[in-house]
């Protein structure tokens, strides 16, 4: 099984290596993958990235330790969650077609790469790393067997699998028009690496996917000639079972725009603003002693000061002390600089603090664009999985007749600013004599909508009409009146049922008794 979260450090000698067969872009994009994982991770992985503006004169010790010491308000990891909190917070629709409840189904589920995840946890895991790299790819391989039946195949769990490769891992690829107008991937190169250590002296592997082969090649960057050939077999299917997942495109293909390419910038500039206060705060704390070389002192508390009576007053000794009048700009800045962050999330109303409370309509348009983003990456999440299924069908050498349905509306809102507004909407209605019961019945909608968890709880609610308390149902005495009656319950929405539960004298005057004339 290849590496598949090879994160390697931003100097290795791999990526520079002349004569490697990589793409264009690559050597390009590097550094700002690596840069992006690395804001995401937080905690040491960041910190080995030195990204913290170097002071001049400052020495090797003093910059590492200012580093060590300065903290990373970690924005661009919680943005990504919340998006996918949201996205995955109910499961999609899969219908698998003549492919539900096989066996090999089944495992794939509870086991999609051999590694133990579900096929759940590891489209959340595909959602973030599409995310944090604008772009990842879910390769659909199957062991080689020499089996001759089914039974055989299951019993040693033969089966297709998924395997997850991050831009780093993806060194080269090729997608050629068709004379229908689609695009077709001709070939990738996969960056496998030995999992014994992580330096740069380990032999790497790249696999190469064509239609017609897959050929595995050595590379050691210490030797006069890296590459060497390893071995080759025909590819069964006639395709690539690769599907890139897109978190947003770029017009270069196969490259995608990370959810954070921004705020990951923006995240770095607080960085260095946590630094300066930090430093600020060091020497408020800690000032410097100014002395003459001939006087005897030391700063701290219970420090004694000797100097030479004839000593000039001008050259007392004296503490270089900062006023720190500046701190409370630089927090000025990082607030602003974090409500930047919230606008190009579209998270203001989500992510927002009581110092920072929005207006109800700038609330609600943050909500939609939140809404268009989330619907924009269901999506893209929805027509990759549907071609990881076309991939896994292959491999079972049919055809997927399925269908995957991602949520596409996730009625984000203020519940309690919604519902406030409409409480004062329904006793409006109750209180005025022209009261309509079509406003009522949109009002009672857009409260289902607030309260139901999903689609499939609003549907539910629906198919049950409440009874309507704010009409008064008094006991009738004739026909005429009850015929009206009826009419307006019937215009309320009320079922059969409920009619006659709410008027038991009906049966009196439909069978018993002579109709009278309206």
């Amino acid at each position: 099984m290849p590496s598949k979260d090879f994160l390697a450090n931003s100097n290795n000698e791999f990526y520079h290596a002349q004569g490697l067969p990589v793409h264009p872009e690559y050597r390009n994009y590097i550094g700002r993958w690596q840069f992006l994982m690395r804001s995401y991770l937080g905690g040491a992985q960041y910190k080995l990235g030195q990204y913290l503006t170097r002071y001049v004169y400052e020495s090797d010790g003093d910059y590492e330790n200012r580093i060590a010491q300065t903290p990373l308000d970690n924005h661009a990891k919680s943005i990504i969650h919340i998006y996918n909190s949201f996205l995955f917070r109910n499961e999609p629709k899969r219908d698998l077609g003549s492919m539900e409840g096989t066996p090999e189904t089944n495992q794939f589920y509870e086991d999609c790469d051999m590694e133990g995840r579900t096929w759940e946890s590891f489209m959340r895991d595909v959602n973030i790393m599409s995310s944090v790299y604008g772009h990842c790819c879910v390769l659909v391989d199957r062991p080689e067997t020499v089996v001759g039946t089914r039974a055989e195949e299951l019993q040693q769990g033969i089966r297709p699998y998924v395997t997850l490769y991050t831009p780093e891992n993806i060194i080269d690829w090729y997608w050629k028009r068709l004379p229908s107008g689609h695009y077709e991937l001709q070939y990738v190169k996969f960056l496998e690496m030995d999992q014994k250590t992580f330096s740069t002296s380990d032999t790497y592997y790249i696999r190469t996917w064509t239609k017609e082969e897959i050929t595995l090649e050595e590379y050691d960057p210490k030797q006069a000639k890296p590459m060497s050939f390893i071995e080759t077999k025909p590819n069964p299917l006639g395709k690539i079972p690769a599907v890139w997942v897109y978190a947003n495109r770029s017009p270069i293909r196969g490259i995608g725009v990370s959810d954070i390419n921004d705020v990951s910038d923006v995240q770095s500039s607080i960085n260095q603003e946590l630094s300066e206060i930090e430093q600020l705060i060091r020497l408020t704390n800690h000032p410097t002693l100014v002395k003459t070389p001939d006087t005897d002192a030391q700063a701290g508390a219970g420090a004694i000061i000797s100097m030479p009576n004839e000593t000039d007053p001008g050259l007392k000794p004296y503490l270089l002390q900062p006023n720190g009048s500046n701190l409370d700009a630089i927090l000025k800045s990082i607030d602003s600089k974090i409500q930047a962050i919230d606008r190009m999330a579209h998270l203001g109303a989500i992510r927002a603090i009581e110092t920072r409370q929005m207006s109800g309509v700038a609330m609600q348009s943050e909500f939609i664009l939140l809404d268009a983003k989330l619907c924009e990456k269901a999506k893209h999440l929805q027509l990759a999985e549907e071609q990881i299924w076309r991939m896994f069908a292959l491999w079972q050498g049919t055809a997927f007749d399925g269908s995957i349905k991602y949520p596409m509306a996730f009625h984000i809102r203020d519940k309690n600013l919604d519902m406030d507004i409409l409480k004062k909407a329904a006793e409006t209605q109750r209180d005025s004599a022209t009261a309509s019961p079509d406003v009522k019945q949109v009002i009672d909608q857009k409260i289902k909508e607030i309260l139901a968890k999903d689609e499939d709880e609003l549907d539910e609610m629906n198919q049950t009409q409440p009874l309507n308390t704010t009409m008064t149902h008094p006991p009738m005495t004739n026909v005429g009146d009850m015929i009206k009656h009826m009419r307006e319950m019937v215009q309320q929405g009320f079922t059969d049922e409920q009619i006659k539960q709410l008027h038991p004298e009906i049966e009196k005057f439909f069978s018993n008794e002579p109709q009278q004339e309206i």
